[in-house]
């Protein structure tokens, strides 16, 4: 079955906000076997709407749309469903005392007839109650295709995908069955995994693709697998995946469950009942950020010194003037004492230090602009690693973040 979602609203083509509906509403729709073909954004113009309207029908069988159906005049939704399905808006009683309810409960201002203009819906529309919020979904059809509109509130409307929109569909449409793996890997860019795993691509069957899938230090191989039985297709994504141990096992850190780096590293030391700080220069508090991000890393994570200014690097970390005038602030000697001062003062068990030349100027060193040493203390000693990310300040410390991860958890494994 193919899919496509239809996203309304000016504020999104001018970039006022960013379309994350579409993406919820994909990954809700492939996870029951509907294809998504094509995610597309108009204007809150009628025409615009009919348009993608009819050129979604024209080659799908199920189109979503999401905004256009507040209280003002530039929600025009419901008058262009009318318009297309000929129909017309018609009260709905339901609707209505969900409104009343609303407003008389938590809103503060009075009900006024805007409000209640909300309670009409096309007459041919069966209702997608919106347990949060006053405008009502609809689900409508033609001999085309099935058309399901919904509000762009994101919460509003994943309560509705999740809760009636997928359930329904499940119920109404005989669906294939489809199936994504992904191998997670770090320290290899994408080309030279594509050389490596060359004989073993060629290979796939027909009914199983490869995608690779960059991201700054890191590249993800997603294997989708479409087919009658997903028991079928598990088992030979599976054998493929063993396949390619031998080939790229050295850079694989596990399948992508959508678990983070930063929750993976946070299971590993909650289980082994260890701790972790930073020492961030350069990175200014990207990774401790990271870090905290996570419900209950206050039970392994001790805190972080953001030592930007090369005096905190000495006070607070015992960083050597010595080390500083020889080597310099971005050097392989001051990550190392960053590293063991930060273990030494926040007193835990693990600690990644950065320091480095993001750029666009050198700074207080020589090194090229690019250059970044990560140092990852433990209970065995520090490792200290040097990198260049290139000229692109805020890749150079995206990259940053990512690697220093990813070697807090390689120390972290090596030491059971």
């Amino acid at each position: 079955m193919k899919a496509e979602i239809i996203t309304i609203g000016d504020e999104i083509l001018i970039g006022q906000i960013v379309d994350s509906n579409s993406a919820f509403i994909a990954t809700q729709l492939n996870e029951i076997g509907i294809e998504i073909m094509q995610i597309t954004s108009v204007s809150d113009q009628k025409n615009a709407i009919v348009q993608a309207m009819q050129a979604a029908q024209s080659r799908s069988s199920l189109v979503l749309l999401t905004g256009g159906l507040g209280p003002t005049k530039d929600d025009i939704t419901k008058h262009t469903f009318c318009e297309y399905f000929e129909d017309e808006l018609v009260l709905n009683e339901t609707v209505l005392q969900h409104i009343e309810v609303l407003f008389s409960k938590y809103v503060s201002t009075p009900i006024n007839d805007l409000n209640r203009a909300q309670a009409l819906l096309p007459s041919k529309a069966t209702l997608i109650e919106n347990r949060f919020g006053t405008a009502a979904g609809m689900w409508m059809e033609n001999k085309h295709a099935v058309f399901i509109s919904m509000p762009g509130v994101p919460y509003e409307m994943k309560e509705m995908v999740s809760n009636q929109v997928i359930p329904k569909l499940q119920t109404t449409f005989k669906r294939p069955a489809i199936l994504h793996k992904t191998v997670m890997t770090y320290g290899l860019g994408e080309s030279a995994i594509a050389e490596r795993i060359e004989d073993w691509e060629n290979n796939l069957p027909s009914h199983i693709k490869l995608a690779y899938l960059p991201n700054l230090g890191r590249v993800r191989l997603r294997l989708s697998a479409k087919g009658t039985s997903k028991k079928v297709l598990e088992t030979q994504i599976d054998q493929l995946i063993e396949g390619l141990y031998p080939l790229i096992g050295d850079i694989i850190v596990g399948l992508d469950t959508g678990t983070a780096i930063e929750s993976e590293i946070g299971v590993l030391l909650t289980q082994r009942k260890q701790t972790l700080a930073t020492a961030e220069s350069c990175t200014g508090g990207r990774i401790a950020s990271r870090l905290t991000a996570i419900s209950g890393a206050s039970t392994y994570f001790r805190g972080s010194v953001v030592s930007y200014a090369t005096s905190l690097k000495k006070s607070l970390l015992g960083v050597s003037e010595s080390s500083i005038e020889k080597h310099s602030v971005v050097s392989a000697e001051v990550a190392e004492e960053m590293a063991l001062g930060a273990q030494r003062q926040l007193q835990a068990d693990y600690t990644i230090a950065t320091t480095g030349n993001a750029g666009p100027n050198k700074g207080e060193s020589e090194e090229e602009i690019g250059t970044i040493f990560i140092a990852i203390a433990s209970p065995n000693g520090v490792t200290v690693e040097k990198f260049n990310f290139g000229l692109h300040r805020e890749k150079t410390l995206q990259k940053t973040v990512n690697k220093a991860l990813e070697l807090l958890r390689i120390e972290i494994l090596k030491n059971p």
